[in-house]
């Protein structure tokens, strides 16, 4: 049985080890140096619904429509004409995982002896760390359309034509870009709010490939080379992101969702808004608590939600070969 210990963040000590006192200064000197925010992509890349209750969403889907040459006489009501459009319905359901929570303890004693405030900022790292999660989520949900059993259902998986086990290079990477988009062309995915998705290294090496990608003479959307703006690529937005999966990741029995798979090989995710959805029951919240019998704060940082796959169909992931 737990005795009620805490371990707290020790605001005096090196690497949070040794002397509880090494950092401590009598004059404060210096500006404060925090960690590097993760910068978040996904929030805006895909469908989020918030609920006021509840276990789980459902998000209703629906076929498409047939048309036929109606010949003079014919009833359009009769089914047995073949007039009638069957509708096809079903649902996707996304669950909600349990609480997500990043929290730390400051010792009352370390902020009476420390030069600077450290609430805000751990508060703010806090509230970081959950949304970098929630960002890596979405971003395994997109790939599990297109690499999955679930993209069975239409997600798409495309393979670079590079050498088994090195790296593809800017000009297979773009070449692959245009066969996702020819891909959601062929599968009647909407045309607007689509959106590929690489990784730090794939950006550069394809801002650096060929200024040609950068002729002004394209259009409003091109990008700047000076800034290394990416421009669109078959009508698909250029994003970067250090979030997206590139490892083997196991099953999170905490989850309700599926979000594990092997990532091993993603080089690019190219998808459309409708690609993956959250369900979002509690919003990002950041709370804290003097406690007494500690003598220390407890500051917690916490959301519940859920994500899942949508329409399959909108995702195509881009791999090197293995």
């Amino acid at each position: 049985m737990a005795n009620g210990a805490t371990n707290p963040s020790r605001l005096g000590q090196a690497n949070a080890a040794g002397d509880v006192l090494a950092l401590f200064l009598k004059k404060f000197a210096g500006e404060v140096l925090t960690t590097f925010a993760t910068e978040n992509v996904f929030q805006a890349l895909h469908t989020v619904r918030t609920i006021e209750n509840g276990k789980s969403a459902q998000f209703p889907v629906t076929g498409v429509a047939t048309a036929a040459y109606h010949t003079p006489g014919d009833n359009i009501a009769d089914s047995g004409n073949s007039y009638l459009s069957n509708i096809k319905h079903g649902e996707k359901v996304i669950n909600i995982d349990s609480m997500l929570v990043a929290s730390s303890f400051v010792a009352n004693i370390d902020e009476l002896q420390n030069h600077y405030d450290v609430r805000s900022i751990y508060s703010t790292e806090l509230g970081r760390a959950l949304a970098m999660q929630y960002d890596k989520t979405v971003s395994q949900v997109i790939a599990l359309g297109g690499t999955s059993p679930i993209g069975g259902d239409g997600g798409s998986n495309l393979t670079c034509e590079n050498s088994a086990g090195t790296e593809p290079s800017a000009s297979e990477l773009v070449d692959q870009i245009y066969i996702a988009a020819q891909t959601l062309d062929e599968k009647n995915v909407p045309a607007e709010d689509r959106y590929c998705v690489v990784r730090p290294e794939e950006y550069y090496k394809i801002a650096q490939s060929s200024t040609t990608l950068f002729d002004r003479d394209y259009g409003t959307t091109s990008g700047v080379y000076e800034k290394a703006n990416l421009p669109r690529i078959a009508n698909i937005q250029m994003v970067m992101s250090n979030n997206t999966p590139r490892s083997v990741l196991s099953e999170d029995t905490a989850t309700n969702n599926t979000y594990h798979g092997d990532f091993s090989d993603l080089r690019a995710l190219v998808f459309q808004k409708q690609a993956a959805g959250t369900v979002k029951l509690l919003d990002l919240a950041v709370e804290s608590e003097y406690q007494i019998e500690r003598q220390g704060t407890l500051m917690v940082a916490k959301y519940v939600c859920g994500h899942g796959v949508l329409r399959p169909e909108a995702v195509v992931a881009i791999n090197q070969t293995s």
